[in-house]
């Protein structure tokens, strides 16, 4: 899984946090992105399924068998694996310690917590 090993681009990350939740077929998943980064983040159908795509190669999501009832046939569904799961946790602590070298540099306030 050479994806797994590279920090992730921003778009492949966005993908898979919004399938970590549960199966989205392809616009559900671009909607998903749009709203949860305030349409900072917009991905294509043609960037999306490109990154889908070097996504199942590489075993990070998976097509889901078993859609819903009420789901329209020719819609693809997509899971997040196992790996894919080991990839988005390996690149948000990547980006963790990275906010928090920003913080060290005073780029960014420092969080104050609440206890």
């Amino acid at each position: 899984m050479v994806i797994a090993r590279r920090p992730l681009s921003s778009q492949v990350f966005q993908i898979l946090l919004s399938v970590a939740e549960r199966p989205r077929h392809g616009y559900a998943i671009i909607l998903d992105i749009q709203q949860r980064t305030a349409g900072q983040t917009r991905l294509t159908a043609s960037t999306l399924y490109a990154a889908l795509k070097r996504l199942l190669d590489a075993g990070l999501v998976a097509e889901v068998e078993s859609r819903p009832n009420d789901a329209d046939p020719r819609r693809r569904y997509y899971r997040i694996t196992g790996a894919g799961v080991a990839a988005g946790r390996a690149e948000a602590a990547r980006l963790d310690a990275l906010t928090a070298e920003a913080r060290a540099k005073h780029w960014l306030p420092v969080r104050r917590t609440t206890s």
